[in-house]
């Protein structure tokens, strides 16, 4: 298939705002698809090439765009095989080997391919085509119920191969994916409760854990070996050895755990969140010793788990990682509750996380049955731009400009994200010589004032609440926004909604 028809695709599916039409334009191209073009295909749409990021800046972009190509000519299969190749370019020279090969991509691509290249390359793909919206016209155009697609690419944790494998192979292939200890699978999510108790009177009788100041991790054991992998599914085994020491002595020879990992100090109280992060995310080995609590566990021992209930899930993490198991109790009484979220506080930690005992586990989805609580109302929002500070700031990048994620195209197009607001409080000035650094190398355009970035820097924020304003398009500005922390460990696409936040008008 010509790339030019999935650009084309692309800008149709943006172009409405209807769930239903997107699925069916969607699903009309996959089915014309042909086998080795499904994976790559769909990790286009989606914004997600298969190949991952590959080195590719929005300056090594603009200096490839040059005069489009006449009548398109570069299929699916090509753009794919060119994806390797950039992603493959490593070592002396690979700057100019990396630089040669995009001018040659982009030299072959229409105007509207360069388009589509670019967003791809840069993360800016906004055709409303999320994933779940992919993952609908997958099971139309294979004619397979969405729940069994949507499963097996929670569980694969790889959309575009689930649809080739729902496109090509048969019915019973498709309902076989399952665990595979070693491949990880989506994290089950938490929606949001203003108080433990609140929480409880949602999910009934819960367990209710604290929430730690960590990073999220997922931890395969198969025989001696282990890997350990990030919320977004990242490999992350070699910068982790305590956490793979812990899991190698445990009393099993398969186990799939779900879990944090957190620095602590020497009264054994958690550091901060960027000194986890800091070793969290360094290719090398850090003084920093990160530790290992678990709150899950989907596999035991040949035996999956995601289909039992919590309460069956935590009496097998008390077996075998007894240890390690995150501090929480079972409770249907709101006074124990909110008396465990003032223990977490007491503690350091965020909060707590109510879970509901009866709940399975929703790999990659966001329910009723797990309820995050925190103390004051944070959000991951994502910047959208700085403006350059003054007085003592001055030369440095400082009042972020921040936005909400539009999923369903309400207040623009599906997928953006909409202005709630501004804040340079709590940047300290580590964080203000990280940004003036770092924004640039990100920069979609300038003013004489600010800098405005590509929208996939995540940042967690505190505010007191919202109030009505008709300065923004969402018709909400934050109140008393301040900067927690930058979340390296979180994607733009799991940002809070615009709708979240014009909810708490009705909080």
């Amino acid at each position: 298939m010509l790339l030019d028809e999935l650009a084309l695709t692309a800008d149709a599916v943006a172009s409405t705002r209807s769930r239903r039409a997107k699925v069916e334009t969607l699903a009309e191209l996959l089915r014309r698809l042909e086998p080795d073009e499904i994976a790559p295909a769909v990790g286009l749409l989606v914004g997600k090439p298969r190949q991952g990021r590959v080195g590719v800046g929005w300056r090594g972009v603009a200096a490839a765009t040059g005069a489009p190509a006449a009548e398109p000519s570069l299929t699916v299969a090509e753009l794919d095989a060119e994806l390797d190749r950039l992603a493959a370019a490593s070592g002396t020279g690979s700057s100019a080997e990396r630089a040669r090969l995009l001018h040659e991509m982009f030299g072959r691509a229409t105007d509207r391919e360069q388009g589509f290249i670019a967003r791809v390359l840069l993360g800016e793909v906004r055709t409303g085509a999320l994933e779940g919206v992919v993952t609908d016209a997958v099971a139309r155009a294979a004619d397979r119920p969405v729940d069994v697609v949507r499963r097996a690419a929670m569980l694969s944790g790889d959309l575009g191969e689930t649809a080739r494998l729902a496109l090509t192979g048969t019915g019973a292939e498709l309902e076989a994916v399952g665990l595979i200890v070693g491949r990880p699978v989506l994290p089950m999510l938490a929606g949001t409760a203003s108080s433990a108790a609140a929480a409880l009177e949602a999910t009934g009788e819960a367990s209710v854990e604290y929430k730690l100041d960590g990073a999220r991790i997922q931890v395969h054991r198969a025989g001696d070996e282990v890997r350990v992998f990030t919320r977004n599914l990242a490999d992350v085994t070699r910068r982790l050895p305590a956490v793979v020491e812990v899991v190698r002595a445990l009393p099993v020879r398969e186990v799939i755990l779900d879990g944090e990992t957190l620095s602590l100090d020497e009264s054994g109280s958690p550091r901060p969140f960027q000194d986890t992060m800091s070793s969290f995310g360094a290719e090398s080995a850090h003084e920093t010793v990160l530790h290992p609590w678990f709150f899950d566990v989907v596999h035991v021992d040949g035996r999956d788990l995601l289909d039992e209930p919590l309460s069956t899930r935590l009496a097998e993490l008390e077996r075998i990682a007894p240890g390690h198991r995150v501090p929480g109790e079972v409770t249907a009484d709101p006074e124990v509750a909110e008396r465990v979220s003032r223990d977490a506080l007491a503690a350091g930690q965020e909060g707590v996380v109510v879970k509901a005992i009866g709940s399975h586990y929703a790999a990659g989805r966001r329910g009723a049955s797990w309820v995050k609580v925190k103390p004051v109302h944070t959000y991951d929002l994502v910047v959208l731009a700085a403006e350059w500070g003054y007085g003592r700031r001055t030369g440095w990048l400082s009042n972020l400009h921040l936005g909400a994620l539009d999923p369903g195209g309400e207040f623009g197009d599906p997928g953006d994200f909409v202005m709630v607001g501004k804040t340079f409080k709590g940047l300290t000035d580590e964080l203000l010589r990280w940004q003036t650094e770092r924004f640039p190398q990100l920069e979609i355009r300038r003013t004489e004032h600010a800098v405005w970035v590509e929208p996939s820097i995540v940042v967690e924020i505190a505010i007191d609440g919202v109030q009505r304003s008709s300065r923004y398009p969402g018709g909400i500005a934050l109140r008393f926004a301040r900067v927690k922390k930058y979340r390296d460990d979180k994607t733009a696409a799991e940002a809070d909604t615009i709708q979240t936040l014009r909810a708490l008008l009705r909080g």
